[in-house]
């Protein structure tokens, strides 16, 4: 068989093999969503059934907003990730254009620490964090769940990496016009890091939307929950679990994650696949 005749054999076998791919990732979530419209009754058969004979999505839904305060946690998460998400791009481009385009002793070492960064999780740093914020009277508050993760090593990484391909003469033109270090990293950087910043910011605000481990160890008070932790308001209570209202309120709060990834796309991919300027 000839490479031409391999050609479109190739080429369907690897749609099948994306096309199954996907299948798998996106069912947990269709099933969530199909569940989120049943009845308890039909949730623990042994049948499986993808749509119920009896819809419960009214039900469902009204108990995910009733039974907890729902958009009192949606509003704690905008407030929580948007809030870290700002403190990171104002951290983490200067950091970012110092390590790629400034010239200083050092910088090599300073790199390779951002890089051990990356291998240190926040589980390693949990308790000495806590303490801290407990000493300085900040446990309970919005600034305990938004002030640790100012300082993202995987931003400044993705961003130098970002910056390393951007064309030296478009600084140096700059710096001969007049402009300041730092108005060069907001002024010329920032514009043409957007896909990488939009990447980034998918990534932080899912990883931040998404946590259940620091919002469960720093919030004591229902007003400050996060989305996730009102989620878990439907496990275990004094009548079982309810995993109708609960795949509701799951479906509840990805839905945000996924409009906005969807509006962020094409930004999202360029972020990923592309590395700056064309020289």
């Amino acid at each position: 068989m000839t490479t031409r005749e391999l050609g479109p054999i190739a080429g369907a076998l690897r749609h099948i093999i994306l096309m199954v791919g996907a299948a798998v990732m996106i069912a947990p979530f269709v099933w969530m969503v199909a569940t989120s419209l049943k009845p308890q009754g039909e949730i623990l058969v042994a049948e499986l059934r993808f749509l119920p004979e009896r819809w419960a999505a009214l039900h469902n839904y009204t108990m995910a907003f009733t039974r907890v305060p729902m958009l009192r946690f949606l509003l704690n998460g905008v407030l929580v990730t948007a809030a870290i998400f700002a403190l990171q791009i104002l951290v983490n481009l200067p950091c970012a254009y110092a390590l790629a385009k400034l010239r200083f002793r050092g910088r090599n070492a300073l790199f390779a620490v951002v890089l051990l960064g990356l291998l240190i999780p926040l589980h390693a740093t949990a308790i000495p964090i806590y303490i801290l914020l407990h000493m300085l009277d900040l446990v309970n508050s919005y600034t305990a769940l938004v002030l640790p993760f100012t300082i993202s090593v995987f931003g400044i990484f993705l961003m130098r990496q970002f910056f390393m391909s951007v064309p030296n003469d478009l600084i140096d033109a700059a710096r001969i016009d007049g402009v300041s270090e730092i108005g060069i990293v907001w002024r010329i950087m920032l514009p043409t890091a957007i896909p990488a910043v939009t990447a980034f910011g998918i990534f932080s605000v899912v990883a931040h939307w998404n946590d259940y481990f620091w919002p469960l160890i720093v919030v004591r008070t229902k007003d400050l929950y996060t989305p996730p932790l009102g989620v878990a308001f439907f496990r275990l209570n004094d009548a079982g679990t309810e995993y109708g209202p609960l795949m509701a309120a799951a479906t509840i709060v990805i839905l945000p994650l996924v409009t906005a990834f969807l509006l962020a796309q094409r930004r999202f991919i360029e972020g990923v696949t592309f590395t700056g300027l064309k020289r």
